[in-house]
């Protein structure tokens, strides 16, 4: 039934309408489904795919190949063999890289709370120290784990809508120029999370040439999803670093890549690409922190992949394990939603997840009533800064995890539970 006809009932036909809905809602209760879907975890199918990883580097494997020892100290910006490697993947130059631990959050954080405690290239101050605290811009719905590193760090967080080719560049561009005390935004370019959008060459070169009241502004380009299709080829997105570059604004972007779900999401490589200035900033700040990050992990990375080829080659695998189970949330939907008005959602072509919306006010009970029928989702309100949806209408369906007929049996509990919210909302007028 659609949601107009819903809202054309007199009260009693729509109490027995929630009557009936509140029953099939039940009925799917006890089932004793219990489905986790919170997090882009990949599959144990997909970790399965890297496991060679764990025995590829030998004795005669742990060293450069200028002879030296990675067993040891040293090589604080990863070794040569890597960078040479991640560059490539990155699309810059071995000087424009520091190869990393396991984790892109980590160099995330570890880059913003170096600008608020000592600030960045082009700065006059650190961002802790700016008058009434620095800001970020932050494109909704986006990545939790972003805002959660701004809201630990004290940097607030001003929300802009991302549109099907990127952020509303109008409103950026007229807040970054404005305020000085805005001094960068996150942005996640390819299949992004949760949207599974791709930016456009106009974003890109609009954020790269758009003026700036801050002169240390940086676009924190998460490009986390590089290579993770979904069967029909990967996406392009333009080179970041090189229109800054382009636009006199070298210094704008920060790269941040990995390959946490591309090899075993818990002990991956991570990285950072950026301007050379910037490059030698991080390093400075990182060499007070580490030694040295796991040289072995990233001889069995290197050696693993071999080139660029070898790792598309993996990434073709690992989509035709997931791209099902896209499918499957994607017809559940259809199925069950489709043309009612009761949602809309994101088709993506790549990435971690699929982005509902429906009825105002309705996504927190969606998530309430999911779990009472077994199955987890990423709670409501996630995907915004402070954790707090101003419409309540955003889900995150994170379908990568779960086997494709356990996806089956949690659609047809979430979109029950999207139907039987949006009644309830109707009926509470």
């Amino acid at each position: 039934m659609t949601v107009q006809a819903y809202a054309d009932m007199d009260a009693a036909a729509l109490s027995a309408a929630a009557e009936t809905l509140s029953e099939r809602h039940r009925e799917l209760a006890k089932r004793n489904t219990q489905i986790d879907m919170t997090r882009g975890k990949p599959a144990p199918e997909q970790l399965d795919l890297s496991n060679a990883i764990l025995t590829i580097v030998g004795p005669d494997d742990v060293f450069g190949d200028d002879g030296t020892d990675y067993r040891n100290y040293g090589l604080g910006t990863g070794t040569p063999e890597a960078k040479k490697f991640f560059a490539e993947y990155m699309e810059v130059t071995p000087k424009e890289i520091i190869v990393g631990g396991n984790s892109s959050l980590n160099l995330m954080y570890d880059t913003l709370a170096g600008a608020v405690l000592y600030g960045m290239p082009g700065g006059s101050e650190p961002w802790g120290k700016v008058p009434g605290g620095a800001k970020v811009l932050c494109p909704v719905p986006g990545y939790d784990r972003h805002f959660a590193v701004c809201e630990t760090l004290g940097i607030e967080m001003i929300t802009v809508d991302l549109d099907d080719d990127g952020p509303d560049m109008d409103r950026v561009e007229d807040l970054a120029a404005n305020d000085a005390a805005i001094k960068g935004i996150w942005c996640v370019p390819k299949y992004s999370n949760p949207t599974g959008i791709t930016y456009s060459d106009a974003v890109v070169d609009r954020l790269a040439g758009m003026k700036t009241a801050a002169a240390d502004f940086r676009i924190l380009w998460d490009n986390a999803y590089a290579v993770h299709h979904l069967g029909g080829g990967v996406a392009t997105v333009k080179n970041i670093l090189a229109a800054c570059r382009a636009a006199g604004n070298e210094d704008r972007a920060l790269m941040f890549g990995s390959t946490s779900k591309i090899t075993h999401a818990g002990s991956g490589i991570a990285v950072l690409a950026a301007s050379e200035s910037n490059i030698a900033d991080a390093s400075k700040k990182m060499g007070v922190a580490t030694i040295g990050p796991d040289k072995i992990n990233q001889a069995r990375h290197v050696k693993f992949f071999g080139d660029l080829d070898g790792l598309r080659a993996h990434m073709d695998r690992h989509a035709a394990i997931i791209a099902p189970k896209f499918a499957a949330v994607l017809d559940a939907l259809e199925n069950h939603l489709g043309g009612k008005g009761l949602a809309t959602w994101s088709k993506p072509q790549g990435g971690y997840f699929v982005s509902v919306d429906v009825p105002d006010g309705c996504a927190k009970r969606v998530v309430a009533l999911a779990a009472e029928a077994g199955v987890k989702m990423t709670g409501a309100g996630a995907t915004f800064p402070y954790g707090k949806d101003p419409r309540d209408r955003n889900l995150r369906i994170a379908p990568t995890m779960p086997s494709p007929d356990d996806i089956a049996k949690a659609m047809d509990v979430i979109c029950a539970s999207i139907e039987l919210a949006a009644v309830e909302k109707l009926r509470a007028g």
